[in-house]
């Protein structure tokens, strides 16, 4: 090892033993995945491997199947600021590290990472057409060198033990078994690392009643696995909790009536101050580190 540059020399080792777990993931074909998935995973994947086929959406944006699935979509525009405060935070925790972005989805976050200076930016999901979604993006947008996806289930995604410095969680813990996840969580991250959690809170009723309403949107787990604050408080078994933030108490109203937004917007930056009150937040986010040895 060079005297001189003894902690670069060890963190290019573990990147390189890292890169070399997920080529072995990387063997592991859809089908294997689908083989060895308890029923309630493979509700998932199927759900999100549809919700992400984009020929299938295309499609449905001509029919009346599309409010059916996607209908949700307009009330987003309120999410302005929690999304830049996401952003924000990927852009800081990532930089010059190993990033994740766990459940990634069409991987914007993991995209966003290593476009923010992350020596090396990794997203997985269970569903293979996310993967493959994510991997045409990064290929759109010439990022070959700092970034990798690839398929694994959240809950045993078979990554090394203190392998990621920053991780994010952007609406998926819900669709996990939180007494599998937080201890992988932990497991993969880094002494000191952190976990940026982004969940729907499940205390307002006229989300809560909207959910009900719209049964097709969602899994029958995700519908019943909604975060309460009883779930971070479990999860500070395993890890420090920090920065509890709520937002959009009222926001989402907009999603009727675009003009409103401005308006509710300024409102809602009083009541997600307000004890109790910030507890009707439609999302609320939290980090999670991991106790140094």
């Amino acid at each position: 090892m060079n005297k001189k540059y003894p902690i670069m020399e060890k963190e290019i080792t573990e990147r390189t033993i890292l890169l070399e777990r997920i080529s072995e993931i990387d063997k592991i074909s859809d089908q294997e995945w689908k083989i060895g998935l308890a029923e309630r995973k493979l509700k998932e994947l199927e759900f999100h491997d549809r919700d992400r086929d984009q020929s299938r959406v295309e499609k449905a944006i001509a029919s009346d199947t599309y409010e059916k699935y996607y209908g949700n979509k307009k009330y987003y525009l309120a999410t302005r600021r929690s999304r830049q405060c996401i952003k924000d935070w990927i852009a800081a925790e990532s930089k010059d590290k190993v990033f994740l972005d766990y459940a990634c989805g069409n991987g914007g976050n993991a995209i966003f990472a290593a476009q923010s200076g992350a020596a090396l930016s990794l997203g997985f999901d269970i569903s293979g057409v996310s993967v493959e979604n994510a991997r045409n993006a990064a290929r759109e947008k010439d990022l070959n060198d700092n970034i990798r996806f690839f398929q694994a289930d959240a809950e045993n995604t078979k990554l090394p033990d203190n392998s990621i410095d920053a991780i994010v969680c952007t609406g998926m813990l819900h669709h996990l078994d939180l007494s599998y996840v937080f201890p992988e969580l932990r497991r993969i991250l880094k002494p000191g690392g952190k976990v940026l959690a982004v969940e729907a809170l499940d205390y307002n009723p006229a989300i809560k009643l909207y959910r009900f309403l719209t049964p097709d949107m969602r899994t029958e787990w995700e519908k019943a696995h909604i975060l309460k604050l009883s779930d971070v408080k479990f999860a500070s078994r395993f890890f420090n909790v920090k920065e509890i933030r709520y937002w959009h108490v009222a926001g989402y109203a907009a999603g009727k009536i675009p003009g409103l937004f401005p308006l509710l917007d300024r409102v809602d930056l009083a009541l997600e101050k307000i004890p109790y009150v910030q507890r009707l937040a439609w999302i609320f986010t939290f980090v999670l580190e991991k106790k140094r040895d």
